[in-house]
């Protein structure tokens, strides 16, 4: 090949001839030096065990696209601005978890919850879930790092407070504000018992202080190994709740009370609306004080049922 093309170029001008000669330098510098490469490459090659080796393809990687959310809701400011909230996982801070606002009207999107050490989680039943609400223009939320229930403003810049004293290994999930007495309902998890003992379950009322003090949880509903989603009709008198015990797990087999609740402000001749044997009962939601709505896989698939009260 060299020889032909250099043969050629014989019968060029004496330019072309040197540009021919050059560019035949230069490959074969080229071709030298990679065989060079590429016996350097197959004598530093080693060989590891399985699994040992260092892969560019790292799970931070991989997960740091991976943006996380969960738990819209839809929130009117004092204006009457339609505001959507959502909670956000960003793998690139650690697997926090923040509540975030997007305003509909103007398209501005901001964190609610402060930067720092705030994480939106809660270790209720192990794998979480319910971290926080949002309630008459604030949020209520379960923070990680102490796993005590906070509030702040949900529409302008504010600082978290605490509900729930320090110093408790107590855990909070599924709030839901009942605004007729000042204070909020919660699944609490007790771990006051120490890892010897099992965690103990109810749902608890946390008085909200005018002073913003702490206030200790008051039991409310106890006895079931687990408790979820408390939820209140728009009186206010009415609470209906979901429990079940070992060894179910809450797709297994639950059940759905509903308790009227007394002047003391504590659930009265709890009754159960729905639950058997295989079946799972979920989210409660009053429609009014005569009917309660809620979701069951009682036929083999999951569909809506109404109660009547």
């Amino acid at each position: 090949f060299f020889r032909v093309l250099w043969c050629s170029a014989m019968h060029e001008r004496p330019t072309t001839q040197y540009v021919v000669y050059l560019a035949l330098v230069l490959l074969a510098y080229h071709l030298l030096l990679g065989d060079r490469r590429r016996a350097s490459i197959v004598t530093d090659r080693i060989t590891k065990p399985y699994g040992t080796w260092a892969s560019p393809i790292t799970s931070e990687l991989i997960t740091s696209s991976s943006i996380g959310l969960g738990s819209p809701s839809v929130q009117l400011d004092p204006q009457g601005v339609p505001y959507v909230f959502w909670l956000e996982a960003r793998p690139l801070e650690k697997g926090r978890q923040v509540v975030v606002r997007h305003n509909t009207r103007t398209g501005e999107t901001e964190d609610v919850t402060p930067a720092g050490d705030w994480n939106v989680r809660t270790r209720v039943h192990e794998y979480g879930g319910g971290e926080y609400f949002i309630a008459d223009g604030q949020v209520y939320f379960s923070n990680f790092a102490d796993q005590r229930l906070w509030v702040q403003h949900a529409f302008g810049p504010s600082q978290p407070r605490p509900l729930t004293p320090k110093g408790l290994d107590l855990r909070f999930a599924n709030g839901v504000l009942d605004k007729q007495r000042g204070r909020v309902l919660s699944v609490m998890e007790d771990h006051t018992g120490g890892a010897a003992k099992e965690a103990v379950n109810s749902i608890v009322s946390i008085a909200i202080s005018p002073k913003g003090e702490p206030a200790r949880p008051q039991v409310l509903v106890s006895g079931r190994d687990f408790y979820a989603q408390p939820t209140l009709n728009a009186e206010a008198n009415l609470l209906a709740w979901v429990c079940w015990d070992h060894p179910n797990m809450p797709w297994d087999n639950t059940d759905l009370f509903v308790a009227e609740i007394g002047p003391d402000g504590r659930p009265t001749a709890p009754r159960r609306v729905a639950g058997q044997r295989n079946e799972s009962v979920t989210d409660p939601l009053f429609a009014s004080s005569q009917d309660l709505y809620f979701i069951s896989d009682r036929s083999g698939w999951w569909n809506i049922y109404r109660v009547p009260l």
